[in-house]
């Protein structure tokens, strides 16, 4: 995906407008809003850093919650204004307001090297709406618009994509190395290439799925949507699993579709199963493992792959040049049916000969609480962005960049 990036122009003494994802997640301490994960953050300060470096002026801009149009202070970006001077070891002056005439004003003063952050653009009610108008306003501030926002990229927004119409626009170096990671390195990979889906819902995950199969040598199914494709393969029954009897013709689309491109489709053979479950509360009844070829019993509910399960897909695993794993294969957020999860976690970041993906969202919970983190290839930034460009998706923020 061939889109101009930072190094492609001279930033030098021009004002950047860098779309930067500083959602992070906040906490009321002693009447003041504290940030308690810095990890989008610290994502960033490579294309800060080089932008600093090159002498750029910077002024960052990001969304915080979901303050539907009007000014919330317990949604500012205030508190990020002082950890990110910290994390960058450089001032960071920060704007009450993100378009207007203080915000002009404070744009224009910034000097080589300068940095600037922006309130909440979701403040204003046009941001979600695309508004061309607040667009034009945004991009009144700089000369050169810079998305590294890859977990916002989905999102036809006024500072994701409206913007890029009227400023030379460009990716960061987040941005540019998700796309070489869930984009380009997929189209060609190093084989056998293994993909690992969990989640919930088949119909959620079913367009990832079928994009996938025209791509990989090995599909590996778990997590909720695993027990539909049980019942079809394995005539099992799933006691109180999850299953909606729709999901069944679009299970068996995949199922088919395997078969015809000669994909092999692992699902699991067996499961840790409880007579009692309550996600709200994080509370089980009892547990056992319901072993290969048997029924789960009536009233009782899968909620994690068993150890039957974890040595096949993990012998997968082992042959793999490239894996992607997006989904956990059961209720990872509980510490009795999370040993499935993080045992694959544990099975990929194993495999040191492989090019190791993990597609956001709940698996980048998952890899860092299993505490491998440091030994994957790459873990994206973006939930829903990561699970659309798999998809085959276009991005409304990528589309709005620049071509090379």
């Amino acid at each position: 995906m061939a889109k101009k990036n930072i190094r492609d122009l001279d930033v030098t003494g021009k004002r950047c407008l860098v779309r930067v994802d500083f959602n992070v997640p906040l906490d009321e301490k002693d009447g003041a809003m504290v940030i308690t994960d810095d990890t989008r953050i610290k994502e960033t300060l490579p294309t800060l850093k080089e932008l600093i470096a090159r002498g750029a002026r910077l002024i960052l801009c990001s969304h915080l919650g979901r303050p539907k149009g009007k000014v919330d202070p317990k949604q500012s970006l205030r508190p990020v204004a002082a950890r990110l001077a910290e994390m960058l070891g450089t001032p960071v002056e920060f704007c009450e307001e993100s378009t207007g005439a203080v915000a002009k004003a404070k744009a224009l003063a910034l000097q080589n090297g300068g940095v600037l952050l922006l309130e909440n653009v979701r403040f204003h009610a046009g941001e979600e709406k695309n508004d061309e108008a607040l667009s034009k306003a945004f991009a009144g501030l700089a000369e050169i618009y810079v998305n590294d926002a890859f977990g916002s990229a989905h999102r036809a927004h006024s500072s994701t994509a409206g913007v890029a119409a009227f400023l030379p626009a460009v990716s960061g170096l987040l941005m540019e190395k998700e796309l070489t990671y869930l984009h380009d390195e997929l189209e060609n990979p190093a084989r056998p290439f293994v993909v690992i889906l969990g989640g919930a819902k088949v119909n959620d995950k079913i367009a990832v799925i079928n994009r996938l199969l025209e791509k990989a040598d090995t599909i590996i199914i778990g997590g909720g949507m695993a027990y539909t494709f049980r019942k079809l393969v394995q005539g099992i029954k799933i006691g109180t699993s999850l299953y909606k009897p729709e999901w069944e013709p679009i299970a068996q689309a995949a199922i088919d579709k395997a078969k015809a491109r000669g994909v092999k489709l692992l699902i699991p053979v067996d499961a840790l199963a409880s007579d009692k479950f309550d996600f709200d509360t994080k509370t089980l009844g009892e547990t056992k493992v319901v072993p290969a070829g048997e029924d789960i019993p009536d009233g009782w509910q899968g909620l994690d792959i068993g150890p039957e399960s974890v040595k096949l897909f993990a012998a997968e695993i082992a042959k793999a040049k490239t894996v992607i794993w997006n989904g956990p294969m059961g209720v990872f957020e509980i510490k009795a049916t999370a040993k499935g999860t993080f045992d694959i976690a544990e099975a990929i970041a194993a495999n040191q000969g492989a090019k190791t993906i993990i597609g956001g969202g709940d698996s980048v919970k998952a890899v860092k609480r299993a505490g491998v983190a440091d030994k994957v290839t790459f873990i994206s930034t973006g939930g829903g962005a990561s699970l659309e460009l798999l998809e085959g998706k276009t991005l409304p923020g990528v589309a709005a960049l620049n071509d090379k």
